[in-house]
């Protein structure tokens, strides 16, 4: 049996940090990592609440600003962009628990996420004021991050 399946039933491919070392020096090191992944932990939730209170906060704002009730395109993606921040900050927050009941820093889920911030960039891009070149390399790295995100999803298929 692998050690990943002793630690769990968690068959997702990434790095792992095995729970016995031999070396005591090691182990306490790794103990000052879980403990500092517990304090990212309680932070990022103290991040996705106050992401929330952000949302509410603009949507708020757009909707009282005259046209009363309406919001503009500039406005409506505004918002997209408030919601899709807390989205990712629960991915993240997902990552965390995740890699604190396993052990291991799920690869697959931390390129899901990457896609999700580069497509909150794209879904809030001003075209106006970025540049061709910008554009691409956006593209450039959405086509990788697809490309690389499809690859861990055929390798678990094949497992």
């Amino acid at each position: 049996m692998h050690e990943k399946e002793k630690n769990s039933s968690f068959s997702e491919p990434g790095h792992e940090l095995i729970d016995h070392i031999d070396d005591p020096f090691i182990a306490f090191l790794h103990k000052i990592i879980r403990i500092a992944v517990k304090i990212l932990a309680a932070l990022m939730v103290i991040v996705i609440v106050w992401g929330i209170g952000d949302v509410i906060y603009v949507l708020y704002q757009r909707l009282i600003e005259p046209p009363f009730l309406l919001l503009s395109i500039s406005d409506i993606l505004a918002t997209f962009g408030a919601f899709l921040a807390v989205l990712i900050a629960i991915e993240i927050f997902i990552n965390i628990t995740l890699y604190l009941k396993t052990n291991v820093i799920p690869v697959r889920l931390v390129v899901a996420t990457a896609l999700m911030a580069i497509s909150r960039k794209v879904i809030i891009f001003d075209f106006t004021e970025i540049s061709a070149l910008f554009v691409l390399s956006t593209a450039a790295v959405v086509l990788a991050l697809g490309i690389t995100y499809w690859l861990l999803n055929k390798e678990i298929g094949h497992e």
